[in-house]
């Protein structure tokens, strides 16, 4: 005894469906919407994040070559090398956390440029949904 009416919920079953959904799409956009300032505030913070980063290695680098210099110069009672050897592996790990950051921020601008396409696309919909129904 089989159903002939199915009950199946899958996209492929009910593809058409998607097509003009108005709440669906009122919904789509206003997540865009929604997630967009966050993105771009997040974006915004990253990047400043990397320029702090940057400046804080070249910091390092100036410090690390004035220590050398002092060492060099001078016979000190305190060991510098040890110094100097945590200041390069502390480079090592603020280069560590730009490239992290680096490839956060690209995610980030994929993120938003895929929102950007998908807002304009959403927007481009309703644009062309009431003229065509106009013109049947």
């Amino acid at each position: 005894m089989a159903d002939s009416n199915s009950t199946a919920t899958s996209l492929e079953d009910h593809s058409e469906d998607f097509e003009d959904n108005p709440t669906r799409d009122t919904i789509t956009e206003g997540l865009l919407n929604l997630l967009k300032p966050s993105v771009e505030t997040l974006d915004t913070q990253v990047e400043k994040t990397r320029e702090a980063q940057i400046e804080l290695r070249d910091q390092i680098d100036l410090l690390a070559a004035e220590l050398k210099k002092i060492s060099e110069q001078q016979a000190s009672p305190i060991d510098l090398e040890s110094y100097i050897t945590k200041l390069g592996n502390s480079k090592k790990r603020v280069l560590v956390v730009q490239n992290v950051l680096a490839s956060a921020q690209d995610r980030l601008n994929k993120v938003h440029q895929s929102c950007l396409r998908e807002t304009n696309r959403r927007r481009n919909q309703l644009e062309a949904s009431p003229s065509s129904e106009i013109n049947q």
